[in-house]
């Protein structure tokens, strides 16, 4: 489910923003090959929604022009007053939130960076609602730990 926020109303309560670095994926491997300049690797920096409710993660187009990536094929997205709607999905994007970071494609919709529920996990992220801000989890709490079973 992907909820759009209403930007005529005042922040939710316990509404979690964080900061964001998303990454050229395509870029970075290049970069780190030595096919290109560093500098050349395109990001984007954003105040991003954490969304609980959300399994994907949302881009807007702006933002997929901006990192110069394409969109890879489509999904139905199913809205949180369940409406559906077939959107654009994007190449990969590294996600990078407090230190960590992460490979995913996103939704491409809306207007502005969603943050959710599948890049929380590969980040070993929570939401402190009450706090309003993002927490390692307390049992990994110097880096992510992925469960494989």
């Amino acid at each position: 489910m992907v909820t759009i926020p209403d930007k005529s109303r005042e922040p939710l309560m316990g509404e979690i923003r964080v900061k964001v670095r998303l990454t050229n994926a395509v870029d970075e491997a290049l970069a780190r090959r030595g096919r290109i300049p560093a500098a050349e690797v395109r990001v984007y920096e954003a105040d991003a929604m954490v969304d609980t409710g959300a399994v994907r993660s949302v881009i807007p187009t702006h933002v997929l022009q901006r990192l110069g990536i394409e969109t890879r094929g489509e999904r139905v997205a199913e809205y949180a007053d369940g409406r559906c709607d077939t959107v654009g999905v994007s190449e990969p994007i590294i996600f990078e939130l407090q230190g960590r970071d992460t490979l995913e494609e996103a939704l491409v919709l809306g207007d502005e960076v969603l943050i959710g529920q599948t890049v929380l996990e590969k980040l070993d992220l929570l939401a402190d609602c009450s706090g309003r801000r993002l927490v390692p989890n307390p049992a990994h709490p110097d880096q992510p730990v992925t469960k494989v079973k």
